[in-house]
């Protein structure tokens, strides 16, 4: 399937390939597989280093000899002699410090190493780096799940994406009979998620969510929760850890999202938690959004680092961890966790997008998030169906007098008055150009 990461990694190629290339994101994303797939396809010579099956070579970097010295040990490991026209990508490269320390001299050495990394919780590695990270001599670049348009591509729909394009940029409607099939698409989205994986068997199965395996995505929370005992101090943190994720989705339900250690036991503390979250932020499993009390730019200066609201990183981990029936969100149905899909989805768009979002709040009113885009600050509130009426966005307009603000609903592309409207399946328009 189609990833619209390839382009980065192209970039990377065409501009700094001396430069080692760190990839950082969940697990199961795709990152083995888009890296494998660009790899082959861009050079000839290409060597494959799984440091999880490839204990020797652990123990080569481990050793405490030159680096030089250490990489013809590897060569003659792996009996593959690394020439000038040869990429390496080493996979699950946390289970080496001394190979991710070793990323400097590969930058600054005369010969010209291509060097590619990725690997689990490599986030979680990176915040607890007891060596010398090589600072400035790697280049670190996150992916994601993937986003509903690369779940249109795989489904060889590029021509609504044109479209989607084209009636977000000039405010048009959508062909009707097209945005009621596009709103089936993103409903399906709700129920699989961006894991390709996942993607990829209700493809094989022709889009019938009665055929599709629910398996895929309780097999990768449970994998998420295996990694928690894994990759941990100690059991203790292993369990807050747990508590934690287990808890974010009881929070959505709230009308009031923001995050509070209370509603995991009534007398939890910050203190009792942080670390459990940092754990989860660097793994990637959550995302935060925080609050901002103020509506200028930057965002980031006026955000309360106390305020946060947290999501799964990904809308169909969420559906599969609430249990919720496929029916009622193919049928549109009214259930209590259907605003929290809607906005959990959102969230994860901006993220892969890459475009800061924070939430903002006064007094009683609080609005969805805030997004510094090209016209400035731009308030936006996300309704799970047509109703898209919004006290709080009001009261934002009448205090910050934005540009405009943007609804994102089930309603078709328009622009009433400073209000415009976007279907939640053009979400993935929504960015800083």
């Amino acid at each position: 399937m189609e990833r619209k990461f390839m382009k980065k990694l192209e970039n990377w190629k065409k501009n700094n390939i001396l430069t080692p290339l760190m990839v950082v994101g969940a697990r199961q994303i795709g990152k083995t597989y888009i890296i494998n797939e660009f790899c082959e396809k861009n050079f000839d010579d290409y060597v494959y280093i799984n440091l999880a099956d490839r204990i020797d070579v652990v123990e080569i970097f481990d050793s405490k000899i030159p680096t030089k010295d250490k990489i013809s040990k590897m060569e003659l490991s792996l009996n593959k002699k690394i020439k000038e026209n040869t990429i390496v990508f080493i996979d699950e490269i946390q289970e080496s410090e001394s190979l991710i320390a070793a990323l400097k001299y590969f930058c600054e050495c005369d010969f010209p190493y291509k060097i590619i990394c990725a690997g689990s919780l490599l986030g979680v590695k990176l915040k607890r780096f007891q060596k010398s990270f090589p600072v400035g001599k790697v280049r670190i670049l996150n992916m994601y799940p993937m986003d509903f348009e690369e779940f249109l591509m795989a489904n060889n729909y590029q021509m609504a994406i044109d479209e989607i394009k084209k009636c977000y940029q000039k405010n048009i409607k959508m062909e009707e009979s097209i945005h009621t099939k596009l709103l089936e698409y993103y409903r399906l989205y709700l129920c699989t998620g961006g894991m390709p994986q996942s993607i990829e068997n209700l493809i094989k199965n022709n889009l019938s969510i009665l055929d599709y395996d629910t398996n895929i995505l309780r097999s990768i929370i449970n994998s998420y929760i295996a990694d928690m005992k894994k990759y941990t101090l100690n059991y203790s943190e292993a369990i807050k850890i747990e508590r934690v994720y287990k808890n974010i989705p009881n929070q959505l339900a709230k009308e009031n999202k923001k995050f509070q250690y209370s509603k995991i036991d009534k007398n939890a503390r910050k203190r009792d938690y942080e670390s459990a979250i940092e754990w989860l932020l660097a793994s990637e499993m959550i995302i935060e959004c925080k609050q901002v009390n103020k509506a200028e730019t930057p965002l980031k200066a006026f955000s309360d680092s106390d305020r946060f609201k947290l999501y799964l990183s990904d809308v169909g981990l969420l559906t599969a961890t609430l249990e919720i029936p496929y029916n009622k969100i193919l049928l549109d149905q009214s259930f209590m966790y259907k605003g929290a899909l809607a906005e959990n989805y959102v969230v994860q768009t901006l993220l892969a997008n890459e475009q800061p979002f924070y939430y903002w709040t006064n007094n009683r009113f609080e609005v969805d998030f805030l997004l510094d885009l090209d016209e400035g600050i731009i308030p936006i509130e996300v309704k799970a169906g047509e109703n898209v009426k919004s006290t709080s966005l009001n009261q934002y307009i009448q205090k910050n007098k934005p540009k405009y603000a943007i609804i994102i609903s089930t309603k078709n592309f328009g622009m009433e008055g400073k209000i415009k409207s976007v279907p939640l399946y053009a979400t993935f328009c929504i960015k800083r150009i």
